[in-house]
């Protein structure tokens, strides 16, 4: 009877890594994908002890894999197995066949983690209308990168004309993500901008509060 209560209770929460060629960008000796991965991997392990159900979902060009949520003590070697096995060739993500397979195959109202990047809202505009719908069904949290080495270039002293032009540069960059993540929001998805080597505890911390908000 206990147990029945627990599992009612338990919410579903999938991490969804995005295996495309924006994810392949490195960062102090890792891609984003390698950062995807150690978080997702945090995140199915708190949420399991949490008592929620925690499901992946891996995808590039087609959905290559996914391990419905659940919360049996098996889960967690499980999701260890997946991504230890995970490959790509980083090809271009197709969120439209993510989004068809999801409404497929997950008909409970989850907690959906999609971890991708967007460099540019031309880039974002061509996967707004898969994120949007996907958002209709489930709470949708997108977790995007920023660019370090850019951001740290926007804020260094321009001394030459090709100091000043390469500040311009990252400076447009540093704000096309801040507008892409303003468009997320005027959709009502949840969006966590962070560096790659921050996003474990960030995503950790979304996660709590969210759940603390009972939103999870």
């Amino acid at each position: 009877m206990v147990n029945h209560y627990v599992d009612e209770k338990a919410q579903q929460v999938y991490c969804v890594i995005d295996k495309g060629r924006l994810m392949k960008s490195p960062f102090n000796g890792l891609t984003l994908l390698d950062y995807a991965i150690n978080s997702a991997l945090v995140i199915a392990d708190v949420s399991l002890r949490k008592q929620d159900k925690a499901g992946l979902i891996t995808f590039a060009d087609e959905v290559d894999g996914m391990l419905l949520a659940d919360r049996r003590p098996v889960q967690s070697g499980r999701i260890m197995d997946m991504l230890y096995k995970l490959d790509t060739t980083f090809p271009e993500s197709n969120f439209e066949q993510l989004y068809m397979q999801i409404r497929a195959r997950i008909q409970q109202r989850s907690f959906i983690i999609v971890y991708t990047n967007f460099e540019s809202m031309s880039g974002l505009k061509r996967q707004l209308k898969s994120l949007v719908s996907l958002a209709k069904h489930h709470l949708l949290l997108v977790v995007i990168f920023e660019n370090t080495e850019l951001v740290q270039l926007s804020k260094t002293k321009a001394e030459t004309v090709e100091d000043i032009y390469i500040r311009t540069i990252s400076e447009k960059f540093s704000y096309e993500k801040k507008m892409i993540v303003k468009e997320l929001n005027s959709y009502g998805i949840h969006t966590l901008l962070t560096q790659p080597e921050q996003v474990s505890i960030q995503m950790l911390n979304k996660y709590l509060e969210f759940k603390n908000r009972h939103a999870v």
